[in-house]
């Protein structure tokens, strides 16, 4: 039987989901911060399902988790960013409640399949 694909992941699926937000969002951004806020938002926010896939192309279970554990603390960019960006009056809590909500889902089930996956060591 064939290995499912990493497309088939919920979590790289919600942090595609993630990514789609993240875009909308930082249309609202000044574009001041088309360099700054913009560019990074959008860096950090493709790396989480770039990272999830990487990793579940790895030949280790210790390969994957480490690049899960990349992929959590890219979203722990994002959300640090987001906040950054309320802070400056740049978006309100209503800009970024979607965001914010897939990025505390995704880091939970990050977590699991690292906490799942580091059994296997």
């Amino acid at each position: 039987m064939d290995k499912p694909s990493y497309t088939d992941l919920k979590v790289w699926q919600k942090s595609m989901d993630m990514v789609d937000e993240i875009y909308r969002v930082v249309l609202k951004l000044p574009e001041d911060e088309k360099f700054g806020l913009t560019s990074q938002l959008r860096r950090a926010a493709v790396s989480v399902p770039s990272n999830i896939a990487e990793g579940y192309g790895r030949i280790t279970t210790k390969e994957y988790v480490k690049f899960l554990a990349i992929a959590r603390g890219s979203s722990s960019e994002v959300e640090t960013q987001l906040l950054i960006c309320k802070r400056l009056n740049y978006l309100t809590d209503t800009d970024i409640e979607t965001a914010m909500s897939l990025i505390c889902e995704i880091g939970k089930m990050i977590s699991a399949m690292i906490n799942k996956l580091g059994d296997k060591f």
